[in-house]
């Protein structure tokens, strides 16, 4: 009776393909809105999550100043110092390294290629803090570091631009006013969280870039690696009493630093993307509701239209329930289609807008299989109206029917 019955649903429906088609264009849209915006939105979480993950996990940021949209017009807070580098590194507990940052940026030239990048002084500490494994030559020594040597490990955006084709190592070219040594090619890592390519970099010996860039001690960023089996709230509270100390800022006063824990930054920039993707799939699931509407007007309609064949089968034996299941199952066979077109829409559309957003694409089955059962249920909840409406007419009143 099923088989029957979803046959002659089908036989409708294709009776009136521009009419049903346009029925199920609400469906069409709310499936394939809602796949498209949640997968869209766990693909930027990803790449969120994935671009923060570099940067290192359990990483403290220290920077001067007292964070983003606070501070204003006051004097400049000073610099870190190489003293205040050593005291986190031997005073507070579960600091397992401490990579203090100097930067500046130059125009790199070899051989008539030119490539103004960005010179990032540190110290050999900087591998321990935030792994970043070498594609090809060696780190520096601590000779090399203590002496300020003129060597560099670039990232693989420079070696591109400036050896296109070649391994820069043991190559010399210019960079600003100094001549560098290649001794090491950086691995890739890709687009930063906030669109900055993190390969376009040249790393040297901080004191090198002091001596020749900066031209001063000073430090603008440190970043602070914490033991896995300590929290890092307890230390962000130590180096925080640390510094104060050092500072002299004393009583109510502000700091005058500010520090960033990398996996409170991915946890908050995760759950930023999940509530706007779920506000935004549960804007686009409204025009579900409004396709179920469509199909219960289609439906109400195409009961006025055969009432005549209702009352011929309710006249010749069929009971009412039978003439609901047809109507229901039409409605349902409606919603179904609609919602097959729309998944194919969605992956569609994602394939197109992935890569222009720079994403990844995905494909989530727990989203397809349940939009697809939502456009389901709203053929059942939608349908049911029109179908009971069916069933319950008189045979007599039906055959009368004009």
């Amino acid at each position: 009776m099923f088989g029957t019955t979803l046959v002659l649903a089908l036989r409708s429906i294709r009776r009136h393909l521009l009419r049903s088609f346009l029925t199920i264009l609400g469906i069409v849209i709310g499936v394939g809105a809602v796949v498209t915006m949640v997968t869209l939105g766990k693909a930027t979480t990803a790449a969120v999550q994935q671009s923060i993950s570099a940067l290192g996990t359990n990483i403290l940021q220290v920077r001067p100043g007292q964070g983003f949209g606070r501070g204003g017009g006051g004097p400049r807070p000073p610099d870190f110092k190489p003293e205040d580098v050593a005291a986190i590194a031997n005073q507070i507990a579960g600091v397992t390294a401490v990579a203090p940052q100097a930067s500046a940026t130059a125009t790199a030239i070899y051989e008539g290629a030119n490539w103004s990048t960005t010179i990032n002084g540190t110290t050999d500490t900087i591998f321990q803090v935030q792994p970043w494994p070498l594609a090809s030559g060696r780190r520096w020594t601590p000779v090399e570091e203590s002496a300020g040597a003129a060597v560099c490990i670039i990232g693989n955006t420079v070696s591109k631009n400036l050896f296109p084709g070649g391994d820069p190592v043991g190559h010399r070219f210019r960079i600003g006013p100094i001549s560098c040594d290649v001794i090491g090619v950086l691995t890739t890592r890709g687009q930063a969280g906030f669109g900055g390519d993190q390969d376009d970099t040249v790393v040297m010996p901080i004191k090198a870039v002091q001596r020749r860039f900066t031209g001063n001690r000073d430090i603008r960023l440190m970043l602070v690696g914490v033991d896995e089996r300590f929290s890092t709230s307890t230390v962000q509270a130590g180096i925080t009493d640390l510094l104060r100390e050092r500072r002299t800022i004393t009583g109510d006063k502000p700091d005058d630093f500010n520090i960033f824990d990398t996996k409170q930054i991915s946890d908050t920039l995760t759950g930023t993307t999940t509530l706007l993707t779920g506000i935004v799939a549960a804007v686009a699931g409204i025009s579900l509701v409004v396709g179920g509407i469509g199909i219960m007007n289609i439906m109400l309609v195409s009961v006025t239209e055969r009432t005549r064949e209702i009352g011929i089968r309710l006249a010749i034996g069929a009971v009412a329930r039978e003439v609901l299941l047809q109507f229901l199952v039409e409605a349902i066979a409606l919603s179904c289609l609609g919602g097959v077109i729309g998944l194919i829409v969605a992956q569609a559309a994602i394939a197109i807008i992935a890569p222009l957003i720079k994403v990844q694409w995905l494909f989530v089955p727990e989203i397809n299989i349940f939009a697809f059962a939502i456009s389901a249920v709203i053929g059942v909840v939608f349908g049911y109206f029109p179908a009971r409406r069916a069933a319950a007419m008189n045979p007599i009143d039906a055959l009368r029917h004009e």
